[in-house]
């Protein structure tokens, strides 16, 4: 079995991506849910409390997602880059219910 040597810019790598891109793709879930509870005819509040309270999971899941995968870049490819899609996603259909 071959030995793995992380380099420090590796670990930090690897904290800033979890850290970072957990908010970022937790961002993007309650954007997308809270948006997409809106139109389906929930209250405001009663759509962002559930957004909020699911975030928590949806957060802790990313950030353990962060630690168990086994490359660095597809934890930013989706960390951050479903964060953003959902983010656009939810903002596009927050304009399309106006």
């Amino acid at each position: 079995m071959a030995t793995l040597t992380q380099t420090p810019w590796h670990i930090v790598s690897r904290v800033s991506a979890g850290l970072l891109g957990s908010y970022v793709f937790t961002w993007g879930f309650v954007a997308l849910l809270a948006t997409a509870l809106l139109s389906a005819g929930l209250k405001f509040h009663e759509a962002t409390d559930l957004a909020y309270m699911l975030a928590f999971l949806v957060f802790l899941g990313a950030l353990c997602f962060a630690f168990i995968a086994a490359r660095l870049a597809r934890v930013w490819l989706v960390l951050v880059g479903g964060g953003t899609v959902m983010t656009l996603i939810g903002w596009w259909l927050s304009r399309s219910l106006a």
